[in-house]
């Protein structure tokens, strides 16, 4: 890769780290700014092309005082922004809220009730 795409892979990452919202993230990684060019068809909000590199959107967003509030694998989890919003992390793909797979919610016990 040329040294072009990894100059903008930097710049976006030390923007991400002063992130404070998840409309920030998409902002940053806007599919405009994707190095790759726009048209890549990613089918997220927004794209960072820099996955394997040594650093990290998750570690970018630390920084920033984003907490992790469900992971499954370094390239799927999801970030809580200092306002509280949220993104998703998908292999790149950043997508606007929260898209962890929902745990099935256990039924409440009925106490029976003698009249």
């Amino acid at each position: 890769m040329s040294d072009t795409f990894w100059t903008v892979i930097a710049e976006q990452l030390h923007e991400l780290e002063s992130a404070r919202t998840a409309d920030d993230v998409i902002r940053i990684l806007a599919h405009d700014r994707n190095p790759y060019g726009p048209d890549r068809g990613n089918p997220g909000d927004a794209f960072f092309a820099g996955s394997g590199g040594d650093e990290t959107v998750g570690e970018a967003l630390r920084i920033a005082g984003w907490t992790t509030i469900w992971a499954e694998a370094s390239y799927h989890y999801v970030k809580q922004a200092p306002d509280g919003s949220t993104i998703t992390y998908i292999e790149g793909d950043i997508y606007r809220g929260d898209r962890s797979p929902k745990r099935p919610k256990t039924a409440a016990c009925a106490v029976p009730t003698t009249g």
